[in-house]
């Protein structure tokens, strides 16, 4: 616990992390990550940790805390950061911290502690991006690069905003900058800023290079990707390097995970429902500079799962920008068709041949407006490309078998993975009458199509998927959903605390017991009298015994009921007689439980021969029968 000085009207904790909760609302933190829907007097949403159609994560503005009832994963804001980042919680205090302009002072023996590793890194990161800036701006080849830049339709105020930079060509011109600011070589290393060549000696990894630094949600620069500037770039090795590269996989870069410039685009992308990808660095920021900036870059990879678990917090709506081949097998399409099995809506922004989003907006930037206006939905796209094939001799339509065959090669799988069968209905409709043959042959052989082929991908990629889309609900029985119902009905309804006499208790999980006393000494707690909320900051109870209440009252606040999926229950009666059925069920399920550990133990006495517990336990297990018969 902290103390609290007041000095004027004027709080002053001494805490960073109170001081942090006293500064945030939840619901913006969480807002700033997921969609949120008002629910009464709390907020919802679909849970980002499991997947699930039906929102089952509440917010909590007056307790200021989380709860998942899908998964059961819950906490302050704190815990949020930390499951949704995937950081520590030392990085999480970091980045809510500067979200509520909180410095975290370093001689702090406290602070100190909560310093990781990572932290390091992001520190490191940080300086090689100032590095950068400040070649760009002030070197000779600086200016010649900012000369470059500004005739490729960057403004001076995007190249701040995006922090573009220039890596000089020199062997260690940055390593030497971060070691001298107090960084070991070891830290530059693991920050992916440089490279051990075959003699064990380090040099940078990005030399001669224009620097586009690449940031996590939080605008906290994690990695790097750059671009040749005129001269060609070798290793010590005198082979030519790749025209871009990117950092490596570090602690902080998981290119697998992050898309650039989604720090920027996430509130447009939310209050717009709809994310435009684009291919490259260039592509986004001139996207965004002319007014789309709900716009990110996959970076010239394929859409990952991940990458698409992330933008569905925002919209499921995307429009590509991407060079797409239908027949092909891509890693963009491959991209798509994930996208595609998770129930996104895409749209295809169809660009002139050899053409990407910064040539044409370089050009007239009303032609990129039009293009993203008259975009087509990836179907459309798909049918218009496969179609197309023909147009050279004169038709529209498939004529010969082979033609119909090929074109059903291309569209079927493209139509197997439409996770709604309605709309699977209609284009394959669509496709029958525009190939001119029966529905149910291309029913027939849309079976045959098998996942591996709707998906185009890896069996590895498509075991992946299927992970990541598994319900990740943990294991209660029967028992501890009851317990969960009767508290939950007893928050709501406290007149009904009565119909819970002594007798029941020994059938109650310890939790549930001391949960029940609490109640019963604390008529307070049962209302929403203004004495509650004291009553759960009583220093007397214990943190997670309060915490646990505090979930109690925010389910019996958003009506949860953990038996509705569970057991089918729709038409539960009235909560009296609810609360008296689900007593009966913990009595029911506890002497069940005995019996099937009776008859454990009587094949056991039988076993070793020891006729008079046989008998003794007979005698139990009748008289437990019978009590259940009753």
């Amino acid at each position: 616990r902290c103390r609290i000085f007041i000095f004027g009207s004027r709080i002053m904790l001494n805490s960073p992390i109170d001081e942090i909760k006293n500064r945030l609302d939840i619901v913006e933190v969480i807002g700033g990550y997921i969609k949120l829907q008002k629910a009464g007097v709390n907020y919802r949403a679909l849970c980002p940790f499991h997947s699930e159609k039906t929102p089952s994560l509440f917010v909590s503005p007056a307790r200021q805390i989380w709860k998942c009832f899908g998964c059961l994963k819950g906490g302050n804001i704190f815990q949020f950061v930390m499951e949704i980042e995937g950081v520590e919680f030392g990085d999480a205090l970091r980045i809510l911290a500067r979200k509520a302009g909180v410095e975290l002072k370093r001689p702090s023996p406290e602070l100190a502690r909560w310093k990781t590793e990572r932290t390091r890194l992001y520190e490191v990161c940080e300086r090689a991006c100032q590095f950068f800036e400040k070649q760009l701006q002030e070197s000779k080849t600086g200016q010649s690069v900012k000369k470059y830049l500004l005739d490729r339709g960057l403004k001076q105020d995007s190249i701040k905003k995006w922090r573009v930079g220039y890596a000089p060509d020199t062997w260690q011109g940055l390593s030497d900058f971060l070691t001298s600011q107090g960084y070991k070589k070891e830290e530059v290393e693991k920050a992916g800023l440089e490279i051990k060549n075959e003699k064990g000696n380090l040099y940078d990894r990005f030399r001669g290079r224009i620097i586009f630094p690449v940031f996590d949600l939080n605008s906290q620069v994690v990695g790097f990707g750059g671009r040749i500037f005129q001269s060609q770039v070798s290793s010590p090795e005198g082979l030519a390097e790749a025209k871009y590269i990117n950092t490596p996989q570090t602690l902080l870069y998981d290119k697998s995970r992050l898309l650039y410039g989604l720090d920027k685009a996430k509130v447009e992308i939310r209050k717009k429902d709809f994310c435009i990808l684009v291919e490259g660095y260039m592509d986004a920021i001139l996207c965004s500079q002319v007014g789309f900036e709900n716009v990110v870059s996959v970076s010239g990879t394929a859409l990952t799962t991940s990458q698409l678990q992330t933008l569905k917090r925002y919209s499921k709506n995307i429009y590509t920008a991407f060079d797409m081949d239908v027949a092909g097998d891509t890693a963009t399409q491959r991209g798509i068709g994930l996208a595609q099995s998770q129930g996104f809506n895409i749209k295809v922004i169809v660009m002139p041949e050899d053409k990407d989003p910064a040539d044409i907006i370089l050009k007239d930037s009303k032609d990129w407006e039009r293009l993203v206006r008259e975009s087509k939905s990836i179907l459309e796209f798909y049918f218009e490309t496969a179609f197309s094939r023909l147009s050279k001799g004169g038709r529209s339509d498939a004529k010969r078998i082979e033609e119909k065959i090929e074109i059903s090669k291309i569209l079927l799988p493209v139509i197997k993975r439409i996770p709604n069968k309605i709309e699977q209905s209609h284009w394959l409709q669509t496709l029958a009458k525009r190939l001119e043959i029966k529905e149910e042959d291309l029913e027939t052989e849309l079976k045959k199509v098998k996942p591996e082929d709707s998906f185009s991908i890896s069996p590895a990629l498509l075991s992946d998927l299927r992970e990541n889309l598994k319900e990740t609900k943990p294991k209660r029985n029967k028992k501890d959903l009851l317990e969960e119902r009767i508290i939950y009905l007893i928050l709501k309804y406290p007149q009904y605390l009565n119909l819970i006499d002594k007798s029941y208790f020994p059938y109650f999980s310890q939790n549930c017991q001391e949960i029940l006393k609490y109640l019963e000494q604390n008529p307070d707690l049962k209302s929403d009298s203004t004495q509650k909320q004291n009553l759960l900051k009583n220093k007397d109870l214990s943190p997670e015994f309060a915490e646990s209440l505090n979930y109690l009252y925010l389910a019996a606040e958003v009506d949860y009921n953990p038996l509705q999926e569970e057991f089918d229950s729709e038409d539960l009666p009235r909560p009296e007689d609810e609360v008296k059925t689900c007593l009966q069920e913990i009595k029911n399920f506890e002497i069940k439980s005995e019996l099937g550990r009776t008859s454990e133990q009587i094949k056991t006495a039988e076993a070793n021969g020891d006729s008079k517990k046989v008998e003794s336990l007979i005698q139990k297990f009748s008289d437990l029968s019978k009590k259940l018969f009753n």
